[in-house]
């Protein structure tokens, strides 16, 4: 079951039945597991990706990366894995599709925050 205990006894307060709580359950993991197949096919897609990631001692607000892999894996609505580039490669903590086009993880330790990533230096 996805849902905490508080939250299938809200659920349950607010009149669904233990079925239809399971059955919601179900659709929050089989719409994480979507998200990541989007994600990365994204970057399966894509030898170049651009950014607006905080890079230090770089002037530009746009970055240019060049995508080895994105590897995610699922629990319930839990994304996670590994981004190589070219030389470096992040932790994945999370991921959502914006638009055709750009996507947004949020990125573990060294980088520590969201990063928009776009198939056209344009579309940040």
């Amino acid at each position: 079951m996805h849902f905490t205990q508080r939250e299938q006894q809200a659920l349950r307060e607010a009149g669904l039945s233990t079925d239809e709580i399971d059955a919601a359950s179900e659709t929050v993991v089989e719409l994480t597991d979507e998200a990541a197949a989007e994600l990365e096919a994204f970057f399966a897609d894509r030898e170049t990706v651009y950014s607006d990631m905080d890079v230090a001692h770089s002037s530009s607000d746009v970055q240019e990366h060049t995508v080895d892999y994105l590897d995610l894996f699922t629990h319930a609505d839990d994304i996670r894995g590994y981004l190589r580039f070219d030389s470096w490669g992040v932790p994945v903590e999370a991921g959502r599709v914006l638009s055709e086009g750009v996507v947004e993880l949020t990125l573990g330790p060294t980088v520590d925050g969201r990063v928009r990533f776009a198939a056209e230096r344009e579309a940040l």
